[in-house]
């Protein structure tokens, strides 16, 4: 029959053979885990940052939740009577900020996942900031006469009858070289203008005359409008992370058609999203509707933004160059090759001599910056730079500011620009500035201590594992390693008599020597050798007669009788 031993030896076995089996178990999903955890982890993100009306980024896409501010600046010249004067330069007093609240939306949108991507329009509503702002709407600034100028440049190509006719406008309406106005004009409520009135009713110039608006102003109709920055369309990322953000076509057309050749190109990103994963020394693009082409920024440095290690690409000469330093910009020249400093948008801008530059001819040829006194271009004040965390591709800081600049310059035939300089005429610069929240930035703070958690997790479990797996082995390793060592230490005491318990044939028998080996103890030791030592060496002789080995009670026994006997 089966013993108790055995069967708790069998019960012990069964309990390390089913905590081996989870631990392998255990250890093989640790090992599984650990080796597609990232995987996984970007599919989530994946999942998570494409674009689509129930993922995580749709809602800050659409409504950004960072407050924005638009900052404008605005030159004040300060001697327009001396402009003819060869040896005097136009002396520019920069006024403002003149600082508007911009909410923007996107509107009209609308998916289409033949190609994973999504159409849209850029709406925003100002508001002037009073408490923000260095002056008052009310301000009045003289600058350049931005119509009188476009219309004479128009008519620079123009036959002489033609160009004499706009030259007869300009004279019986009064035109001056510059004007004076409120900024509130300047900007969002703008101006009438005799000139843009007749043009708009008598349009006897056909398509060589484009009026877009009835009144001027920088800012005109764009507070609440959805239409002056034309449609977008770009990329979900649903497909591919990698594309989210990017332009796929601007107005339904892939190609401008402002610039020649990949210089129309309608590419880079809309502003929302970089590609992922950029690198040091790389560059990223930037759709400009305002500017109707890309415009490259290229990486300056690695920062910290909010904790956040991100890397910052900036507009350099490269950026505002036409060719003149780097030849693959030639086709930006729009058909009017300056020095390296300012981009060429008239095809952009309905044909008026506009040249986009930085603030204050910022990483331009010094040629600009000599032709007027009162610009200080710095690199704190003036750069272009956006700052992008690299695992995500979402911008952290984004400061974009540019300068508007019209040349003027001898027209022939038209008398009011005879007997002029030659000089690209800054009139006005803006920034718009942001950067991301502290609650967003914490968000983004999570990505890679979760994809660090799952490491962390995988290996624990494999720990675990191995620990569950080598439990059984282990423990019965130590207790035959104990059993050793007890048999080592009987083997000592007894001085070689006494079998090993694994010597023993049986149970029975090692219960007996181990009664055997109490009593010998006992036995040495006593001191002296008083007749008690006597009798407890009979008791002694007694034991080791007797061969039954029932218990150390027989043997108390006998040393009790012979002490009866004794006293008998």
């Amino acid at each position: 029959m089966p013993t108790q031993n055995s069967g708790q030896w069998r019960r012990k076995s069964n309990r390390g053979l089913i905590i081996g089996l989870f631990g392998f178990c255990l250890g093989l999903f640790g090992i599984v885990y650990g080796m597609f955890w990232e995987d996984i982890f970007n599919w989530i993100k994946h999942k998570e940052m494409a674009l689509a009306p129930d993922t995580r980024v749709y809602q800050n896409w659409k409504t950004p939740p960072m407050e924005l501010h638009l900052d404008i600046y605005l030159y004040n010249w300060t001697n327009p009577e001396e402009f003819g004067n060869l040896s005097s330069k136009p002396i520019l007093q920069q006024l403002g900020p003149y600082r508007f609240i911009d909410r923007p939306d996107k509107v009209n949108i609308s998916w289409h996942p033949s190609n994973n991507s999504v159409t849209y329009r850029r709406r925003s509503l100002y508001y002037f900031d009073a408490a923000g702002s260095a002056g008052s709407l009310d301000d009045e600034i003289t600058t350049l006469n931005a119509v009188a100028l476009s219309a004479a440049a128009t008519a620079k190509y123009w036959s002489p009858v033609k160009r004499s006719m706009v030259d007869v406008g300009l004279k019986l309406y009064g035109q001056e070289m510059y004007v004076t106005k409120t900024v509130d004009e300047m900007l969002f409520t703008g101006y009438s203008d005799p000139m843009i009135d007749v043009a708009m009713a008598m349009p006897i110039f056909g398509d060589d005359v484009k009026v877009p608006f009835d009144k001027f102003g920088w800012f005109y109709t764009r507070n609440g409008s959805a239409d002056l920055t034309g449609v977008f369309n770009v990329f979900t990322g649903v497909d591919d992370l990698a594309k989210l953000g990017q332009m796929h076509s601007w107005n339904y057309q892939t190609h401008t058609g402002f610039f020649d050749s990949y210089c129309g190109l309608a590419n880079g990103s809309a502003g929302e999203f970089q590609p992922q994963q950029p690198q040091p020394g790389g560059s990223v693009g930037l759709f400009t509707p305002d500017m109707c082409r890309t415009l490259p920024l290229d990486y300056a440095e690695t920062q910290e933004i909010e904790g956040l290690q991100a890397y910052k690409f900036a507009g350099g000469a490269r950026s505002v160059d036409n060719g003149t330093i780097y030849p693959e910009n030639l086709c930006f020249c729009g058909g009017e090759c300056v020095p390296s400093g300012v981009m060429n948008i008239s095809s952009c801008r309905f044909g008026s001599p506009v040249f986009m530059s930085y603030p204050h001819f910022y990483n331009a040829d010094p040629f600009y910056v000599d032709q007027v006194e009162g610009l200080q271009p710095n690199k704190e004040q003036h750069e272009f730079y956006m700052v992008v965390e690299p695992s995500t591709g979402i911008p952290l800081e984004v400061a974009a500011r540019f300068q508007v600049n019209m040349l003027v310059e001898p027209i022939e035939g038209i008398a009011l620009y005879q007997d002029i300089p030659r000089i690209f005429f800054p009139l006005i610069w803006f920034e718009q500035k942001v950067r991301i929240t502290p609650d967003l930035a914490d968000q983004l703070k999570l990505l890679p201590l979760v994809l660090l958690s799952g490491h962390i997790f995988a290996g624990v479990c494999l720990a675990v594992g191995l620990i569950m797996l080598l439990w059984m082995p282990v423990h019965q390793l130590l207790a035959w390693c104990q059993t050793r060592e007890y048999d080592v230490k009987m083997q000592h005491k007894s001085n070689g008599h006494y079998k090993s318990r694994s010597q023993f044939s049986s149970a029975e028998e090692l219960k007996s020597k181990a009664s055997t080996l109490v009593c010998e103890k006992s036995a040495g030791a006593t001191p002296d050798s008083s007749p008690l030592l006597e009798r407890n060496r009979k008791a002694t002789v007694l034991m080791s007669k007797s061969q039954t080995g029932d218990s150390m009670a027989t043997a108390s026994t006998a040393l009790s009788e012979t002490a009866d006997g004794k006293q008998d």
